[in-house]
């Protein structure tokens, strides 16, 4: 089991920048696939980014491809997400996730069993 706690957001104009962490409790976070998801007032929750420890591949959501950047530091069982360029339609809560992938079904909830309480962004125009 593991427990996690995001932070880092905050207010922001259109344009610049943030980094998410994820803190993880736990000696096993190593072994956990990681994601980001976000979810905007009146909308759905929605996948932002992941990283598969399988492969170390990483996954970006069209919209945030190129701007976003997901990285781990398993020294200190922490997750991050660099973000650049901020608009807007980034504006939501930001949720870590951590479970186990399998085919390629990153993109989706099903495979993360845990999750942090979310940390708030706001990009201002």
């Amino acid at each position: 089991q593991v427990q996690l706690v995001e932070s880092g957001g905050g207010s922001v104009h259109a344009g610049g920048s943030l980094t998410l962490s994820c803190a993880a409790s736990g000696r096993t976070f190593s072994s956990y696939d990681m994601g980001w998801f976000r979810q905007a007032p009146g909308k759905e929750r929605e996948f932002v980014s992941a990283i598969v420890i399988g492969t170390w591949a990483r996954y970006y959501a069209d919209s945030v491809q190129g701007r976003f950047i997901i990285s781990r530091d398993n020294a200190k069982n922490t997750l991050y997400l660099r973000m650049i360029s901020l608009q807007p339609e980034d504006t939501a809560v930001y949720y870590c996730a951590a479970g186990a992938v399998t085919n390629d079904n990153y993109y989706t909830e099903i495979p993360y069993a845990y999750w942090g309480q979310g940390t708030q962004v706001t990009v201002s125009a």
